[in-house]
């Protein structure tokens, strides 16, 4: 609702002289929402957004600009960046339940577009995709905010709209296996290592548990983690019979991982918790 204000003004000689102020008020028929496909996100996730829009006027709106921020947000007073990257192609617009075809893109970031027309009593719906890039924030507790602008519509001004996705807070686990000799001459000895990293932003303390099947199979092992010695039926099983090897549940723990932030150029790096385990035996 846009109010706007008026008075008239009387001259007569040298005099002049002011009538009253009137008001008046403009309603808003255009109306904007936004909604995110997700509540959170994390890296590689895509969001959809889709931004409706509603006419409610006896009036046509026509030649109607779109623009979304992607969720810039300022880290210093020098630097701003943008946390969300258009996916490129993903944008659709429908009037009426109806396709039409793709508006033009001005930018794509931020991401712009135009083109947009609504009927009189009439709706639209804007579909897009994004994605968190490398300035996205990972820290439990955090979140993006990102602001939908409609412009083009002079007698109203700009209509905005946003919507806010959190951090998924959880742990994003990985695994990588390593051999040392990779080449052994029979009843020789090797060393398995397993590097388990969690680039999540929440921690395990329990359930987790590492197997392996070693082929051919280990004799008289010894098992580390972390460097300090495991003891079997404690810490982990093991089969000579088969080479089944299992860690036991609440023997592994992970830290969540630690995010920095570059203060020259936003970017955010990822350092992992981890663990390793190392298991030596004879084949």
């Amino acid at each position: 609702m846009a109010t706007f204000f008026n008075r008239a003004t009387l001259t007569y000689g040298t005099n002049s002289i002011s009538s009253n102020t009137v008001s008046g008020e403009i309603l808003q028929t255009l109306t904007a929402t936004k909604t995110a496909s997700n509540e959170n996100y994390a890296l590689g996730d895509v969001i959809t957004y889709a931004v409706a829009l509603v006419n409610s006027g006896a009036t046509n709106l026509t030649g109607l600009t779109l623009t979304d921020d992607l969720g810039e947000f300022a880290i210093s007073d020098k630097l701003s960046v943008t946390p969300l990257d258009y996916v490129l192609g993903s944008l659709l617009y429908y009037v009426g339940g109806v396709l039409q075809p793709t508006p033009p893109i001005i930018t794509a970031s931020p991401l712009s577009f135009s083109g947009i027309s609504i009927p009189a009593g009439g709706d639209a719906v804007i579909i897009y995709n994004a994605v968190p890039n490398e300035y996205a924030p990972l820290t439990a507790g955090s979140a993006i905010t990102n602001t939908v602008t409609v412009s083009g519509n002079s007698a109203l001004g700009d209509i905005t709209a946003e919507e806010t996705i959190s951090v998924a807070n959880a742990p994003l686990l990985s695994i990588l296996k390593s051999l040392s000799p990779e080449t052994v001459a029979e009843n020789g000895t090797v060393t398995y290592t397993l590097l388990i990293e969690n680039r999540g932003n929440a921690p395990v303390t329990s359930d987790l548990v590492v197997s392996d099947i070693f082929d051919p199979i280990l004799e008289n092992i010894t098992v580390t983690y972390n460097g300090a010695v495991w003891s079997e039926g404690v810490n982990y099983t093991y089969d000579e019979a088969t080479g089944i090897f299992a860690s036991l549940p609440g023997a592994i723990t992970l830290p969540a991982a630690t995010y920095v932030t570059d203060p020259t150029t936003g970017i955010v790096s990822v350092i992992p918790g981890s663990s390793v385990i190392r298991v030596t035996g004879t084949i």
